[in-house]
């Protein structure tokens, strides 16, 4: 199974069964996204549902934000249908469950370093009414991947990094981590920023305009779900030593 199908499974094992299913109480998911999931992450996801009991696939409510600023108004939507849990794919859908509800049970799946976005207390004791799955603890994660970057490309000392502005666990590591990698491995790392799959384009132009030797790209949504698009952008624009990093359901070119 890939990763990404696995962590698309991950929530609904996490789900206790329904014990109550034979008195026929009905039970009902929430899960908000910012887009569409994709068939092999939606299959992995309703298998392992049926798996734990919840059978009927009619008992899971699903709203997929177009934009980031229609999050709180779909989570106010899911809450208001009472369900008995609310699934998060990604921290900007985990805050806005968040700030919708302080009683409804939320699972996130995919969010790096909770902690530092005060979803959750710690790791070993979230408290509140949300948990999950952590993809990232602080630490020297960045340095790491830019030395893997390194040991295929030595001669790198330009390189780019693709993020998300509207994707907060990006906001937190370019702030707290990025300076300190840029020091201390003594390389350039502008940041190059993309809100929407048409400014990928603008972002990786960008990239070559500055005669950046590779990029990072930022796991994200925008980016996960536009993939092929930015495998050929960096092609294109002499860019073919990109590497996605883990802050959201991993890839490899």
């Amino acid at each position: 199974m890939k990763r990404r199908e696995f962590i698309g499974a991950t929530a609904a094992l996490l789900i206790p069964p329904r014990r109550s299913l034979a008195q026929g109480t009905l039970r009902r998911v929430g899960f908000l996204a910012m887009d569409v999931v994709e068939p092999t992450v939606q299959k992995a996801w309703l298998d392992g549902l049926r798996n734990h009991g919840w059978i009927d696939g009619r008992k899971i409510e699903y709203r997929y934000a177009p934009s980031q600023d229609r999050l709180p108004a779909f989570a106010a939507e899911l809450v208001a249908l009472s369900p008995d849990l609310l699934i998060a794919p990604n921290p900007q859908a985990a805050a806005a469950l968040k700030s919708a509800t302080a009683s409804i049970p939320i699972e996130f799946v995919t969010v790096a370093d909770p902690v530092g976005l005060g979803l959750v207390q710690s790791l070993s004791r979230p408290g509140s009414n949300i948990t999950g799955l952590a993809t990232y603890v602080p630490g020297n994660f960045v340095d790491k991947l830019i030395d893997t970057l390194r040991e295929m490309i030595p001669a790198a000392s330009k390189i780019a990094i693709l993020i998300n502005p509207g994707n907060p666990t990006h906001r937190l590591i370019v702030a707290e981590e990025l300076p300190q990698t840029a020091r201390k491995l003594g390389v350039a790392l502008p940041v190059i920023e993309a809100t929407t799959a048409e400014e990928l384009d603008i972002a990786f132009a960008s990239a070559a305009t500055q005669h950046s030797d590779a990029m990072v790209v930022f796991g994200d949504a925008l980016t996960v779900n536009n993939a092929p698009r930015v495998a050929v952008l960096a092609a294109e624009h002499r860019l073919p030593r990109s590497i996605y990093s883990a802050y959201s359901p991993p890839m490899a070119d």
